[in-house]
């Protein structure tokens, strides 16, 4: 291709591309005009106004047209809901003191026992043989000692031939005791009060003192066992009230307050342990049952923006605020993502305005109106028309 030819097309590249930024470019009448060159707008036809607010970036009364929605205001951390598991209040597998066989049982699976209440009796003719020796030997001593505190009158025997005499009879009265406590020992008693489970053993059994004669569970509150997060670890508190729904009986909800709580998060789940107790009086509640836990906290309310709000500059996140009808850039921190919002730390107030369309075209401190305001009555002209 010859010089000239590439010239020709060099200018006309130039003279299409001149006269698109004369039509679509929105300030192109004002540069034209401080450069003396009114007449190329007129050569070059605008889009019709219908057509032009079709486009972002649309002017109206000489300010930017754009989209914009409040701000908003969420509450998170103000709620903490977890699955535990019950248990009753106190529970404890009885197992005999001494070893030998199983005669009777004095209580059904199910009863409910008082504590102290004997639950069975082992075989204890041995023991209650050495009871009664060991009376025989204690109404000795005792007959002893009469007859050496009257000698002991007469002059008749020593002081130490009568305190030798108590001291015997001290002895009988300890082997007494050990002979009562032993028998005693024959017979299996609960230390608390509660119920009774399945027996996992019948009358007849040797047993000895390893073997599992009953598992008695107070139930007269369940402790209910769960886990939270470890954001939660400050806010959970002894005696911060709970709800908890079983789990088999959504309808049926229970009120009760946290009891304990652990003193070390756990490095594996980041979770920290709480125990809640709630009341059982009407024995609806068994130990092993699972509950869904509710627990309600202060929170923290942060402000709340539609996702088109928020835009990304070299220094982070930002939002375009429309105040006074001028816009304002303001960064954000970005604390959390919802479907619909997204919870932002920023100076700003529920119901303030935010731009979301037409992000793209405005500019620090430029003046905009939001659509769908009424546009403000223009200024009447020099003719009074």
């Amino acid at each position: 291709m010859s010089v000239w030819k590439q010239l020709a097309l060099s200018l006309v590249v130039l003279v299409a591309a001149a006269a698109a930024w004369v039509k679509f470019f929105p300030g192109s009448d004002r540069v034209l005009a401080s450069w003396g060159m009114d007449w190329a707008v007129a050569a070059v036809a605008k889009p019709e106004p219908d057509a032009a607010r079709q486009g972002e970036g649309q002017r109206s009364g000489g300010r930017m047209l754009v989209g914009a929605e409040p701000v908003g205001a969420a509450t998170i951390n103000d709620r903490l809901q977890a699955i535990g598991t019950g248990r009753a209040n106190a529970t404890v597998t009885v197992n005999p003191y001494t070893s030998g066989r199983l005669t009777a049982f004095l209580v059904e699976s199910g009863a409910h026992i008082e504590k102290g209440q004997v639950i069975a009796t082992l075989d204890s003719e041995t023991e209650e043989i050495a009871l009664e020796r060991a009376k025989i030997a204690r109404d000795d001593a005792a007959a002893r000692v009469t007859r050496m505190e009257a000698l002991r009158k007469s002059n008749a025997a020593t002081a130490v031939q009568l305190t030798e005499a108590q001291l015997a009879l001290r002895n009988g009265d300890l082997a007494v005791h050990d002979a009562q406590l032993a028998l005693d020992r024959r017979s299996v008693i609960s230390p608390i009060a509660g119920v009774v489970g399945i027996l996992p053993i019948e009358a007849g059994n040797y047993v000895t003192s390893q073997s599992a004669i009953a598992t008695v569970d107070d139930r007269s509150s369940i402790l209910v066992d769960f886990w939270v997060p470890e954001r939660f670890a400050a806010a959970v508190k002894v005696g911060a009230e709970i709800s908890a729904t079983p789990l088999a009986n959504p309808k049926q909800s229970y009120k009760g307050a946290v009891s304990a709580v652990d003193n070390r998060i756990d490095d594996k789940s980041r979770t920290l342990w709480v125990q809640a107790r709630i009341a059982n009086p009407a024995d609806s509640l068994r130990a092993g049952m699972s509950f869904q836990v509710s627990m309600r906290f202060p929170g923290d309310t942060y402000p709340a923006v539609s996702p088109l709000a928020v835009l990304w500059g070299t220094d982070g996140a930002f939002v375009w605020t429309v105040r006074d009808g001028k816009v304002e850039r303001m960064p954000v921190r970005i604390v959390q993502r919802n479907t619909e919002t997204v919870l932002v730390e920023a100076p700003l107030k529920a119901g303030e305005m935010v731009v979301t369309e037409g992000v793209q075209s405005v500019r620090e401190g430029g003046a905009v109106r939001i659509a769908g305001e009424d546009e403000p009555p223009r200024a009447a002209d020099a003719s009074g028309t």
